[in-house]
């Protein structure tokens, strides 16, 4: 009986440092209100999915657009202010 055995090392090794970082947990943090803001917007479409959309939920999913559009305006500011690429007058 011929036996088959794998020839090659693994795709992924494994790894002890399979935590993410602290590094990356600040930037998990700092990334929530968007992530949770498109969470809500996707909630709102996915009620519309198997029905026409009605005035409420036109204004619901523009509402989360909204709340998405602002997110990440908050969170660009936030990156270029503390990256320091802000100018000073």
């Amino acid at each position: 009986m011929k036996h088959i055995v794998a020839l090659q090392n693994l795709v992924t090794p494994w790894s002890d440092g399979l935590e993410p970082s602290d590094a990356e947990l600040d930037t998990i943090e700092q990334e929530m209100p968007l992530i949770l803001a498109r969470v809500d917007l996707l909630d709102a479409q996915i009620m519309t999915l198997d029905r026409t959309p009605s005035e409420v939920d036109e204004r619901r999913i523009r509402r989360a657009r909204n709340r998405v559009l602002a997110a990440q305006r908050d969170l660009a500011n936030r990156t270029a202010s503390s990256t320091g690429s802000g100018d000073a007058a």
